[in-house]
């Protein structure tokens, strides 16, 4: 496998692909299960009209629940897993339609369950526990319900929201039909006059290039263009932010940012104070910036000079049986009950390694554990790579804790805290890494891997989040999102973020056009939040050792069992406060010191 040819799905050796078996033995025995869960929405409807009535009877429709859950994970895992080893296979793209519409019939069939809920007076619901305790295990599902009662509406205004909410995602698939399939650009020339086929995927990678001419022309030209097209963009973001502000209105929210995070029970102060925060240390994003200007050795730094290499590449090839080795040894700190979980992980078939043709790109780990995690790489042999498996299994063991320590109905953990474990296992691998060696150029290599994964994530990820709080603020407003108001302030923000030693160059102004995340919802904020919670946490472990272990340990054990603040004040962690982000930017000082001693 040295030379990481692409080979066909059927030639890939077993040992690098997922053990799916563990799931079904075979897909005779996932079509059985298939036909078994079509009975399932007859059985949940026998509830209908039946909640209140007594504790017993909702005690039943819970475990119905919970069954029903267990059950269609594996169904979708197995379908969803199999499709992604090989996307043109139609065998397993049919078991992933047949799964979602078992999935959607189910879901339709309990849609009676949150108003019955809803409507459970308070004292007959406090009876139901006292007379039946093993209700109990159930009470965060049905707090998580209740709470929203302010923000319930009437059977006939609930339906009419839901069919406004096929509409509602049209601003967000017309934009990314235009961006990633209708607009084409020009093709851009390097130094020496050769062609280069530019597109959105291509971007990225031509803007690494160390020809500092192919950087430029492809900066220009794409935004350039991109700018051909600013109004129509807009539109579809002024749509976005019109259909937010419509729910959150019907739905009696004061905002559309408090609408957004109530679903995870985050405090709106909680993204405030992000953005305070990092505007608290921009001095040390104005250091870094002056560190790449004397770095790349040029007169002015441009935002075409922001995605090329500082450091020349000093790592050599690492195997996946070596990334794996360092990994363990990285994530000992941990203890051996979590390096023996990873341990069985790496044994037992539980990662898909290697790109084959058709097979799905990227990374991610599966987030369910029935009967354990799964991990899909598409692994080169290099330290990216190996920073990819610390944290896809990061996220795996997670949720294997998760599972494991929690009944089935809390087992799942909201997306603000799904980065923190990952990211962690990153921080630790860092750490590790820069302890074993005193080369200055290896050094420097990777701690500006690391720099850059402070710079894209907290920095950068914050901007777009002030970003999208104005959008959110000027469409409340009863303004409109015009492609000129946009780039203006995005402009703005670009310049305030970056500082003096970059030249902010006019086409940056419609970066926010490319972004398709401003369609997420609020959702770019975490990425900075669970990245410093991450190196609090890391930090917190390094210093304190066994400790600070056990905290984390019932963090990763917490699943759904509280609210996302609350689970990682288990660890040490508040990230109501601005500390943990403060902490995390006074290492990226701490290491913008040594890298300034190293060149």
């Amino acid at each position: 496998m040295a030379e990481q040819k692409i080979l066909k799905r059927s030639e890939v050796p077993e040992e690098f692909t997922w053990n799916l078996k563990d799931i079904f033995e075979s897909d005779e025995a996932w079509l059985a299960e298939y036909e078994a869960l079509k009975e399932y929405p007859a059985k949940v409807a026998v509830y209908q009209g039946k909640l209140g009535e007594s504790a017993k009877t909702l005690l039943d429709f819970w475990k119905l629940d919970d069954e029903i859950t267990v059950r269609i994970h594996k169904l979708h895992g197995y379908a969803s897993c199999h499709g992604d080893e090989d996307m043109g296979n139609a065998t397993y793209q049919d078991f992933r339609g047949k799964a979602m519409s078992v999935i959607v019939a189910i879901s339709s069939a309990s849609a009676f369950a949150t108003p019955e809920i809803m409507a459970i007076p308070e004292e007959t619901l406090n009876g139901f526990y006292e007379e039946c305790p093993e209700l109990e295990t159930y009470r965060r599902n049905i707090y998580r319900i209740r709470r929203k009662a302010a923000h319930i509406l009437t059977k006939e205004e609930e339906a009419l929201l839901a069919a406004a909410g096929e509409m509602a995602d049209y601003s967000d698939k017309i934009g990314s039909t235009l961006r990633n399939t209708e607009l084409k650009f020009p093709e851009v020339t390097d130094g020496e006059g050769n062609s280069h086929v530019l597109t959105n995927g291509t971007f990225v990678l031509l803007e690494e290039s160390a020809d500092r001419e192919l950087r430029k022309n492809t900066f220009e030209t794409y935004y350039n263009h991109l700018g051909d097209f600013k109004n129509t963009i807009a539109m579809t973001l002024d749509g976005e932010f019109k259909q937010r502000n419509f729910f959150a209105k019907a739905r009696k929210y004061n905002n559309t940012l408090e609408a957004a995070l109530d679903h995870t029970e985050v405090p709106t102060e909680v993204y405030t104070n992000l953005i305070e925060t990092v505007h608290n240390n921009l001095d040390k994003m104005y250091r870094y910036v002056a560190l790449r200007k004397k770095m790349l050795g040029v007169d002015e730094l441009h935002m075409y000079d922001v995605y090329t290499p500082i450091v020349a590449d000093a790592a050599s090839t690492i195997s996946f049986d070596k990334a794996k080795e360092t990994v363990l040894e990285a994530l000992a700190v941990l203890g051996e009950d979590y390096t023996d979980i990873l341990k069985e992980g790496f044994n037992n078939r539980w990662i898909d390694v290697y790109e084959n043709e058709g097979k799905r790109g990227g990374a991610y780990s599966s987030g369910s554990s029935v009967p354990h995690p799964y991990v899909l790489l598409n692994h080169k042999d290099n330290l990216d790579s190996m920073f990819t498996l610390a944290h896809e299994m990061g996220h795996a063991l997670h949720s294997y804790h998760s599972t494991k320590y929690q009944p089935v109905n809390t087992s799942g953990y909201v997306i603000f805290v799904a980065e923190v474990a990952s990211t962690c296992n990153e921080v630790l691998l860092m750490r590790h890494l820069l302890g074993k060696t005193t080369d200055k150029h290896e050094r420097a290599y990777l701690i500006n891997h690391f720099l850059d994964s402070f710079k894209g994530t907290v920095y950068r990820q914050t901007m777009f989040a002030e970003f999208e709080l104005w959008m959110g603020k000027t469409s409340e407003s009863g303004m409109s999102l015009t492609a000129d108001a946009l780039s203006k302030k995005y402009h703005e923000l670009n310049k305030l973020y970056f500082g003096p030693d970059m030249v902010s160059d006019d086409g940056i102004a419609y970066e926010w056009a490319r972004i398709p995340h401003f369609f997420y919802n609020y959702y770019v904020f975490q990425y900075a939040t669970g990245f410093s919670a991450a190196v609090a946490i890391a930090n917190r472990i390094l210093a304190e050792g066994e400790p600070a272990v056990k905290d984390y340990k019932k963090f990763l054990s917490g699943g759904g069992s509280t609210d996302p603040i609350s689970l990682l004040k288990i660890a040490g962690v508040d990230m109501s406060s601005p500390e943990p982000v403060n902490s995390a930017l006074k290492l990226f000082g701490e290491l913008i010191d040594e890298m300034e001693q190293l060149v």
